[in-house]
């Protein structure tokens, strides 16, 4: 990829601007400064890159425990996770992309398949702009939430249509929901620098979706679970749990040379320098996973709290899986 196309590419996909004013329930969570443990390393498949990534924030044990504790972005609308303000599309090529799994998605399947597919459709404009000034898209709201977003009782499953359909097929939930859907809370930033030589190298991060990853309007969510400790008690840590994410964001060659320094951090024996402040004392939490790279990883429920097995078409109301 030349320079040029990389600048271009550097509008990864953003998160909502603007949140709720309500005020924060955060008596739980951590501050957002803290010191973090970083790691940088060249990009084994593309010399004209260095990779950036917080340890702190990868090998914590963090996960989504959306409908199992989550408390919302919005006060009251614990149920709606962090789908409260839709999604802002990338680029044309995301909502491209996940037009393409709306089209399979039916009124079993989808709670407002009637409302998504009439006149008004499920993407509308909001007040932002984009670079060249257009109105920025994303998925529309309806009753208060994401369209996409299943509400509890739903007989098809609570929670994200486009996720539950990714579990139906067999599929990462990255390849049919919006980009900053399945990145969140993983950060990806691009800064170009040039060295004291006069070549420029591409810093790409890896780190954490804190508050501030949602711009100025993240200080007002009711609630984050990146710093919540009832957020923190997962079995695997994020590098493993988040595994085809990662790999879609650094390439496998970058993900693989990140595994091995996530596991050299986590084996040693001296007490871990940074370690999140969310997270369980060291010596409480469970093993970590083995990272063996000939286990084949299938989908799972990471980003949202689901059940791993997708429901089938007579699954009752009430036993359904959740998405977000």
């Amino acid at each position: 990829m030349t320079k040029a196309a990389k600048r271009k590419n550097q509008g990864d996909a953003r998160g909502a601007r603007t949140a709720s004013a309500a005020p924060p329930a955060r008596d739980e969570e951590t501050g957002l400064d803290f010191t973090r443990a970083w790691v940088e390393f060249p990009d084994p498949a593309d010399d004209e890159q260095v990779f950036r990534c917080d340890l702190t924030w990868l090998t914590s044990r963090w996960n989504c425990i959306f409908g199992r504790g989550c408390q919302g972005i919005t006060a009251g609308r614990a149920s709606d996770g962090c789908c409260t303000l839709g999604a802002h599309f990338s680029d044309e090529d995301d909502e491209k992309r996940v037009a393409e799994h709306v089209a399979k998605l039916t009124p079993e399947t989808w709670q407002f398949h009637d409302v998504g597919t009439g006149p008004l459709g499920w993407v509308e404009e909001n007040d932002e702009t984009d670079e060249d000034g257009r109105p920025e898209r994303q998925t529309r709201r309806w009753q208060g939430a994401c369209i996409f977003n299943n509400r509890p009782g739903f007989p098809g499953g609570a929670g994200c249509a486009l996720h539950t359909l990714a579990l139906r097929e067999g599929r990462e939930p990255l390849e049919t929901k919006p980009d900053v859907c399945w990145q969140v809370p993983v950060r990806r930033t691009f800064e170009w620098v040039e060295r004291p030589d006069g070549e420029e190298v591409l810093y790409v991060s890896i780190g954490e979706y804190d508050r501030r990853g949602w711009g100025p309007g993240g200080h007002d969510l009711h609630w984050w679970c990146t710093s919540a400790p009832s957020a923190h008690g997962a079995g695997e840590p994020v590098y493993v749990s988040y595994r085809a994410e990662l790999t879609e964001l650094m390439g496998e060659a970058g993900y693989a040379r990140l595994a091995e320094l996530c596991e050299e951090r986590l084996s040693s024996q001296l007490p871990l320098l940074a370690p999140h402040p969310a997270d369980p004392p060291r010596a409480q939490a469970p093993a970590r996973a083995s990272t063996d790279e000939t286990a084949p990883a299938a989908p799972t429920d990471r980003t949202d709290g689901t059940d791993e097995t997708p429901p089938g078409p007579d699954t009752a109301a009430g036993t359904a899986p959740t998405a977000n």
